[in-house]
This record gives C-alpha cells, structure tokens and sequence, in this order.
C-alpha cells in the first residue's frame, strides 16, 4: 500500500447507579442483539473498488415519493400548528448518565484506541429496556442537539414516556412492533445532557391523519432542518423493503392526547402513542417499483444500512453502506447521493427523471460486517464488526488506494510474530457521524446491558492510523 503521507498532500485537506447495574448484570446473558462479521480485525480491506457497470449504479437509484402538502399544512392546522425543535428539547423529560456514572458493562464497550473524547449512558429505564432497540445517531451541525433512532423489536408494550403510565412501565394492548422513535437529547451542557422522546409517523389519507412508522432503523443524516433515516420492514411506504425517509425538523406535531395507546386522531384530539410529540415524514425514496432489496446480490438492490452526511463533497451529500447478509462475505457497498440545495427542496435528495436520486459514486469495501460509514474530504471511513461477538471492532479509513486503521497498542507483544491487530475500536457500535463543529465522531452500541453514546475526535482518529 503507498504511504498515506505522500498521496495526502494532493488531496483536499484533511442512589440510581446501583440499581440499574443489577439490572443489567442480570440481562448480560440475554444480550444476543448483535450480528456477527466475518472479517478479522488484522485482515485489511485493502482499497475501494469503484462500481462503474450500468446495472450495478441502477440497483442504487431511488425513486422519490412527496407526501401531499396540502394535506400535510391541513393535518399541522388542525394539530394546533407545528412546533419547532426548541419546544422539544425545553420539555426533556429523560437524564443520561455522564462516563462515571455508567457502569462497567457500558464502559466495556468504549474504543481501546483512539479513546473516547466523551461518553454517555441512558436514563436507566432506557438502558435496559429490550423491548427498544437502539439504532442511529446523528447531530446538528454545532452539535448541540444529538438525535438518536431506536426501533421497537415488538412483544410487550412499554409505557414510553412517563406521559401515562409512567416511564418503564410495562402494559399491555396495541401492537407496538417496528415502531420508530427518536430520541433528541439537549447536548448544550457537557455536563447536563436531557432528552425527550419523539414518536416517527407518516401523514396518511382521511381523518386519521397519521400513522406510526413502522420499520427498523438503520443509519440517520440531519442536513439544514431535515432528518433523513433508513428505514427497513414489511409496511414501508410503497411496498419496498426498503426507504430513506425524510422529516421536517421545523413541524413537531403536538400530541393534545397522551394516554391513549392510538396514533392518530383519537375522539376530539390527537394521539401520538403515548408520545408528546410526533414527527411527520414529507417525503420518501424507495427502489423502482417492483425491486425489493436482496442482501445476497452483488448488483441487486442494496438494503440499507448505515446513513451519515458528508458536508466536504460539492453539493453536500448522505452517505450509505448496505446491511450485510447473515452469515455473507462478499464486498459491501458504499455510495452517495447529492442533497438538494435549492430553497424549497432543501435537505430532500437531489432528483433527475422520472424523480429518481441517482448515486455519484460507488464502491465496494471488502470490509465485511459493515456497521457504520462515513466520509470527509474524500475519505471513506468504514466501521467493522468484530469477528467475535465480545471482540471489539475496526474503524478502517479508505480511499482507492488503500486502508488504514489505529493499532492496537496493547499488542506490541506481538511484534515479533508479525501479527497486527487492529480491532481497537468500539463493541457492538451501530452508526457513525461527523459533527465538524467539534470534530467528533459519534456512534452508540445496542445490547442489553452493554449501551453507550460517545464520540472520539476525528483528530485522534487520523493521529492513530497505522
């Protein structure tokens, strides 16, 4: 591989505490959420290997689907008018944890190397509910607001939050199965992080109003005012697998009914499943018609896996790397699509004919177990699996020339014997994102009793590759 050094000067720059452990302690063996890799954390991936074939840039396009304005302006009217994110984020009703008060099976899960700048734990409630699964994460650009998308895995119904029943309280009745919500945590104060939970729906047709969405979440953008998720299930909009969904930051819907398990209109007032608040889609990107997505397929359509934002590239883009097949080994994808920036579509994808978003570029990573995927200033950054479930992953940094990643410094030891091993990051991370204000790199992990928020500074990310 060419030294990185040389090629990079042509580039473009570069008294609850104890409680919740027992808790926890207790679930240890039942965390079995997440999905193994096949790629050992010494074996690197080498370049990128860019797609050019007809049909392997076809399987990427995305069709465009603009939920209707009126209806939408109609639905926000009879709501009371839209609520902005400040209103939100003023009524937090959840406390996480700072590092200290996490407790050893979270801090387990932290990078061995590049260590983490800062690290957070949920509100014990959330912490151990497997009901919820945590997904994404994304930030605003100054990073005081971190979002995060959880999924409902189905089974019973936990009272979410703490508007009815109280928080953590299990109940039973509606089916809450595929059900997405986001978490928007106040991040202003380092030391003081709140968050309040916001239900995902979808405007329909009638008086209803609004559905929940149901699908699991995979990789989230906030771009402007707009929030864009992967979206993965049986009831995604159009009949596909799988979705990009877009939703307008600047219209939270104010739930006037809050101990009501509907999602829509219930009686006189609205319902947001127990949830204060709701966040209506405006619009969707799906495969052509009749293309469900296939994991198995090198140039099929991809299902999605992690999203991210890549403000360096010129229009501003979102990032994507397919969901891996169980148990596969073929390369993954990664690609890119343009936002729009003109004013009335900004945040939205940009589109040609027929309203199709058309990748700008692809590649293949032979990185497998993907699970997370960034890019900045031309560099592809590629979080891998573990090749063991309790082993820690692999933040790799790509281009079309080769791969780098941080070496673990605990295995000097193993000098002589010419064995590397770079699996110094994270456990069981689930998403990566960029926030440039304060150049840190943000992702969670996902099983009981193992979760944790952090972020590693890109700085200490670069200063560490091998």
């Amino acid at each position: 591989m060419k030294h990185r050094g040389r090629h990079r000067r042509h580039r473009r720059g570069r008294a609850l505490r104890a409680s919740l452990a027992g808790t926890a302690l207790a679930l240890t063996a039942a965390a079995t959420l997440i999905s193994t890799s096949q790629a050992a954390g010494g074996e690197t991936p080498g370049a990128l290997s860019s797609i050019t074939s007809a049909g392997g840039l076809r399987a990427l396009q995305l069709r465009e689907t603009s939920a209707d304005g009126v209806g939408l302006r109609t639905l926000t009217a009879e709501m009371g008018g839209g609520v902005g994110l400040d209103e939100v984020l003023g009524s937090a009703n959840h406390v996480m944890r700072g590092e200290a008060d996490c407790f050893s099976t979270e801090k387990d899960n932290l990078p061995v190397e590049p260590v983490a700048a800062r690290a957070y734990c949920w509100e014990p409630g959330d912490a151990v509910d497997d009901r919820w699964i945590p997904r994404s994460v994304t930030t605003s650009r100054d990073n005081r607001v971190i979002a995060s998308g959880w999924t409902h895995s189905g089974a019973e119904r936990v009272t979410p939050d703490g508007a009815a029943s109280g928080a953590g309280t299990r109940t039973g009745g509606a089916d809450d199965e595929g059900l997405a919500r986001v978490a928007f945590v106040d991040a202003g104060d380092p030391s003081n992080l709140r968050y309040r939970w916001v239900l995902l729906v979808v405007p329909t047709a009638g008086e209803r109003g609004f559905e929940g969405l149901r699908a699991r979440l995979g990789g989230m953008a906030w771009y402007q005012d707009k929030l864009i998720v992967t979206a993965r299930g049986p009831r995604s909009r159009g009949g596909q697998d799988d979705s990009l969904y877009v939703f307008d930051l600047a219209r939270f819907l104010r739930a006037d009914v809050t101990d009501s398990e509907t999602i829509g209109r219930s009686g006189d007032g609205w319902s947001a499943h127990h949830y204060r608040y709701a966040l209506p889609a405006v619009a969707s990107y799906s495969p052509p018609r009749g293309r469900g997505c296939d994991a198995r397929e090198d140039e099929g359509v991809p299902c999605l896996g992690s999203l991210s934002l890549d403000r360096t590239s010129t229009p501003p883009g979102v990032v994507a790397s397919e969901r891996p097949a169980p148990g596969g080994e073929r390369p993954a994808r990664v690609w890119r699509y343009a936002l729009d920036v003109t004013a009335d579509r900004t945040g939205l994808l940009a589109t040609g004919r027929a309203s199709r978003a058309v990748p700008t570029e692809a590649y293949e990573t032979e990185a497998s177990g993907v699970r997370g995927v960034l890019a900045h200033q031309g560099d592809w950054y590629v979080d891998q699996a573990a090749e063991k479930r309790e082993g820690h992953g692999t933040l790799w940094r790509q281009d079309d020339e080769g791969a780098e990643a941080a070496r673990c410094a605990a295995d000097e030891a193993d000098e002589k014997s010419g064995i590397r091993s770079y699996a110094c990051w994270g456990r069981h991370t689930a998403s990566l994102s960029y926030s440039p204000e304060s150049d840190e790199v943000w992702t969670l992990t996902d099983p009981i009793p193992e979760r944790v928020l952090y972020a590693v500074r890109l700085s200490d990310v670069t200063g560490t590759l091998d």
